[in-house]
């Protein structure tokens, strides 16, 4: 299972964590590391970093956007040491561990992303995650380096991922105790329909382009949190077309 998890960093400035970053996931098992528009190269550094972890430095997959590495993913988590301004999905290292268990048996794909070493992820990226994990230090000492954060995330997938499911229950079940009739929506899927959302509420007058506040983040965090599937996502839309269609000129 840890094959339908990868590591996504963004932004990474120091070729030395990407290698640390490779070590981190050998060490627990994982092998996909995508690299959002990275300013490090893989150089010397990070192969030397990497201790003999060069097989994943030279399968890594470089894309330009988030969007573009989490597009077929249904769970993302996005690492994230401060509080937002909208509250956001909030799990320990631990129970985004047990959410991956519960929706990769089904063939979903997971991604944990980690942000630029200096700031983290923005509010826009963070707004692209199904759910933030924060991982607990010491108050007074707080600071994790990107590859150490990584470590104990790919420490806790391992734990929840590699070994067989010892409680009896059936994996195939997924989060909600009986197998489900549709594949999960990707981020893909759902961005169409965000998209889709937002030019239809602009349509009829209820989201005023100019002044949005807050409401399409708070839209993007209720129907993230429902964790819809395919279908779901496809009748939502249907709605919504029904709406733009049937709209009165004026």
């Amino acid at each position: 299972m840890l094959d339908h998890v990868r590591i996504v960093m963004v932004n990474t400035t120091h070729s030395g964590n990407i290698g640390a970053a490779a070590r981190a996931m050998k060490n627990m098992g994982l092998s996909r590391l995508v690299l959002v528009d990275p300013i490090a190269t893989i150089d010397e550094e990070a192969i030397q970093r990497s201790s003999r972890a060069e097989d994943i430095l030279h399968n890594v997959v470089i894309v330009p956007t988030l969007e573009d590495a989490v597009a077929d993913c249904s769970l993302i988590i996005g690492t994230s040491a401060r509080s937002r301004h909208i509250p956001w999905p909030l799990m320990t290292p631990r129970q985004a561990a047990a959410k991956a268990r519960e929706m990769i048996p089904a063939g979903n794909e997971t991604a944990l992303v980690f942000g630029r070493e200096s700031r983290g992820l923005t509010n826009e990226e963070l707004h692209l995650c199904t759910a933030h994990v924060h991982i607990p230090t010491e108050s007074s000492f707080s600071s994790l380096n990107v590859a150490q954060a990584i470590q104990v995330l790919c420490y806790e997938m391992r734990l929840a991922l590699a070994e067989p499911v010892l409680s009896g229950e059936d994996e195939e079940d997924g989060q909600w105790g009986v197998p489900w009739d549709h594949p999960l929506a990707t981020h893909a899927e759902l961005e169409g329909l965000f998209q889709h959302m937002e030019s239809t509420l602009i349509d009829i007058g209820f989201l005023d382009p100019n002044t949005p506040k807050q409401l399409m983040p708070r839209m993007r965090r209720l129907f993230q949190r429902a964790a819809m599937d395919k279908t779901e996502v496809n009748i939502l839309r249907g709605m919504l077309a029904t709406i733009g269609k049937n709209r009165k000129p004026g």
